[in-house]
């Protein structure tokens, strides 16, 4: 396919990139507009795209980029979903697909280091063998990528009793906006200086670009349980939800969908779940075998107390997974209703889980749009579904609109912006609902003391007319859609 440039710029830049790197600099229409969108529905395409395979080439391609003033952002796998993978301005995407080793995996001390374009689920199908995985587990695992966790600190259903990827993480090569390449963090129990690689993960790009990593091993348990319970009434699931951790016990993973997702899931894995529930819970406990039995009836004592329907335990890791395909494809399988989605990320208290979603159904009443809600439960992580036809007119419109009554009335109930998904695009500009002045000036200063001239994915998180955030300008040609 003949190149497309668009200025003598982009050629010089084109040139310099293909000397380093040959056909792995690539601008044709196809790749730049595979690479113009993440898994949100915005979308923009780059002037080039990078497939670097080493350290060394991220850090010469990064020297390329400040040499002829081009901003440039990391991409993973695409499968963000708040449009920080979105490029603005016709930046360089530096993408890590094909830096996928796993280079080195210590289960002496639990460390493996591996690099950013490794799949999260391969990573633990390579642990599996010695007795460890990842863990980490987004409902993307299938396809996002390690570099992708690092970058928006990512959950998942088991996030509720392990954590996001900065629990696991020990230490990251980085390849800094200046085109150096460090290391932050360490292997060692409690490394020495800041905790620069913590600042690092959940930055979404905007620091630098993760080159190596060196994630922990989580022993894989020697009993799990999975229960699957349905109720009559969404309130009384919700408050099995707190019920449940009252009652002392922490699941390891503990999900809830509603009478929509149910009936999506359903058809799509035919896993049995209840098609007449209103809502179910997905709980799982792992441990030692007499502490995860004793759970189990722990859950159901309590399930029982809250009018639970019917409590299912799986009967082997067979049914086990089933439930689980049904959970993880929930995304997907909004398909089935309509073709395009909008999914948000806030997070509320569990105690006010059954009003927000009041409140979410009501808004999508509002701008006739159907809600379908699968989330993390256990720590109040709501993913609410706008499903919609962007064929129709001004259908972009209301979404967006009902997206952020949805996010305004999550900040009412005294949540926050974000559990795992970050900000990117989606949510730079209702960072004002959450943070004063002073929290986005602090956090401007920080960006800047890593990225003092606004290379690394300019435009995002931190909203325009934030102090050093206007003069990325300076990087993003006149008219450029922001």
């Amino acid at each position: 396919m003949t190149p497309e440039v668009d200025s003598a710029a982009d050629a010089a830049l084109l040139a310099d990139l293909r000397g380093l790197i040959g056909d792995r600099a690539r601008d044709n229409d196809f790749e730049r507009g595979l690479y113009s969108r993440d898994g949100s529905i915005e979308g923009s395409p780059p002037a080039i795209v990078c497939l670097p395979e080493t350290a060394v080439e991220v850090a010469e391609i990064v020297r390329i980029c400040r040499r002829h003033s081009r901003p440039f952002l990391a991409r993973g796998s695409g499968t963000g979903l708040a449009g920080g993978a979105v490029p603005v301005g016709r930046p360089v995407v530096i993408a890590t697909a094909k830096m996928d080793r796993i280079v080195e995996v210590d289960t002496d001390n639990r460390v493996a280091w591996v690099e950013p374009g490794v799949l999260n689920l391969d990573l633990s199908r390579a642990l599996t063998p010695l007795g460890f995985h990842f863990a980490p587990d987004p409902s993307s695992q299938q396809v996002c990528s390690i570099g992708g966790n690092i970058a928006n600190n990512s959950g998942g259903p088991h996030c509720l009793a392990y954590g996001v990827t900065t629990a696991h993480i020990a230490a990251l090569e980085v390849v800094l906006p200046s085109g150096d390449t460090t290391v932050l963090g360490g292997v060692d129990a409690e490394p020495a200086g800041l905790d620069l690689r913590g600042l690092f993960v959940g930055s979404e790009g905007t620091m630098g670009i993760a080159t190596k990593a060196a994630v922990r091993l989580t022993p894989n348990a020697p009993s799990v349980r999975t229960l699957l319970l349905d109720f009559d009434d969404v309130s009384e699931g919700s408050a099995a939800v707190s019920a449940i951790i009252a009652a002392g016990l922490v699941p390891s993973a503990l999900e809830m969908m509603d009478q929509r997702a149910i009936e999506i899931v359903e058809a799509f894995a035919h896993a049995g779940y209840p098609t007449g529930a209103a809502a179910v819970l997905l709980v799982e406990l792992d441990g030692l075998p007499g502490g995860v039995e004793a759970g189990v009836e722990i859950v159901r004592e309590v399930a029982l107390k809250h009018h639970v329907g019917h409590v299912r335990v799986a009967a082997d890791d067979e049914e086990r997974a089933l439930l689980w395909k049904g959970r993880k494809n929930a995304f997907g399988a909004v398909a089935r209703i309509k073709p395009d989605y909008y999914l948000h990320d806030t997070v509320v208290p569990r105690s006010r889980l059954t009003e927000v979603l009041e409140k979410v159904y009501r808004i999508a009443d509002a701008y006739d749009l159907i809600a379908v809600n699968v989330f993390h439960a256990g720590d109040g992580n709501l993913h609410p579904i706008l499903a919609f036809d962007r064929r129709q007119p001004g259908v972009d419109e209301r979404v967006k609109a009902a997206g952020r009554d949805i996010v305004a009335a999550s900040i009412e109930a005294g949540g926050v912006l974000s559990g795992e998904h970050g900000i990117g695009l989606e949510k730079r500009d209702y960072m004002g609902m959450l943070f004063s002045a002073h929290d986005m000036y602090t956090q401007d200063v920080v960006r800047e003391t890593f990225d003092p001239d606004g290379f690394a994915n300019p435009l995002k998180v931190i909203p325009t007319g934030s102090r050093c955030s206007d003069s990325f300008h300076q990087h993003v040609p006149e008219g450029a859609w922001v």
